[in-house]
């Protein structure tokens, strides 16, 4: 049936209110972008000449280097435990039946909706009486709270979308419990887990509320380390890390996509 001329202008309404959200959303990062190849140390847009300067020296800077390894120290730590424990718990809510599994479920998700500093002063507080304020286990128990909805999303939905008569096939021809663990389900959860995964590792590394409140000096991430330098400085340094935290990130998203294919496991239907 043939769209009216109205159906056809709600149609391209949308779509150039779309078009309008995502460029509104994209300036301030393109405007970063620009501004980090400025070469002089006053930040001005447009820049009146341009320099790779601020690259070279937010890489050489040592406090960015020693952010970025806590970053993945505490990222991969936190990462792999939230996946583990996430994987577990939906494991669990989707296979089983028993009291308080609503309750649970809604524990493990509240850091949706729970401010991060909340969580983080929280945390801080408990760490203080128990003599732990300065060191990397309270920043991964921390991360691992906040990332650990996203990996139970990740891998409940891999979970529904799970053919169980595969299963049920494998175990009608005597595989156990743990065979068929090993060997069907596993495998076939393969995309969610590792989705699950990566995005554990970037919202991890990208944390900033909640470590503000749980690092050191001795401890404190890369984006703790950019913000005590943002309050010190105000040269495109800071522009030219955020370019290359913006190419990183974006990079990894596409390969998950690509390789993984996340409108599947986020149960997002193509049209």
């Amino acid at each position: 049936m043939p769209r009216s001329a109205f159906q056809r202008l709600l149609q391209a309404g949308g779509t150039l209110a779309v078009v309008a959200v995502l460029c509104f959303l994209l300036l301030p990062a393109g405007v970063v972008a620009v501004a980090a190849f400025n070469a002089s140390a006053l930040p001005s847009f447009p820049p009146h000449a341009w320099s790779l300067r601020w690259f070279a020296k937010a890489i050489a800077y040592r406090d960015f280097r020693e952010g970025l390894g806590n970053g993945l120290i505490v990222s991969g730590f936190a990462s792999v435990i939230a996946l583990v424990v996430g994987a577990a718990f939906a494991f669990s809510i989707d296979h089983y039946r028993f009291r308080g599994k609503r309750l649970i479920e809604g524990v493990l998700l509240s850091p949706l909706f729970v401010p991060h500093f909340t969580v983080g002063l929280g945390l801080l507080i408990i760490a203080a009486q128990i003599g732990l304020v300065s060191t990397y286990a309270l920043v991964i128990v921390c991360h691992v709270v906040l990332v650990l909805p996203f990996v139970l999303r990740s891998v409940y939905v891999s979970l529904r979308n799970l053919d169980r008569r595969l299963e049920l096939a494998a175990a009608s021809l005597g595989a156990s419990p743990r065979r068929v663990l090993g060997t069907i389900t596993i495998p076939l959860l393969l995309p969610g887990l590792v989705s699950g995964w990566l995005f554990a590792a970037i919202l991890s590394f990208n944390e900033f509320t909640a470590s503000l409140f749980v690092t050191t000096q001795r401890t404190q991430t890369l984006p703790v380390v950019m913000y005590n330098y943002v309050r010190e400085y105000a040269d495109p340094t800071m522009a030219a890390l955020s370019v290359i935290y913006i190419v990183v990130i974006a990079a990894l998203l596409i390969f998950a996509n690509a390789w993984l294919g996340l409108d599947k496991i986020l149960n997002v239907e193509g049209s």
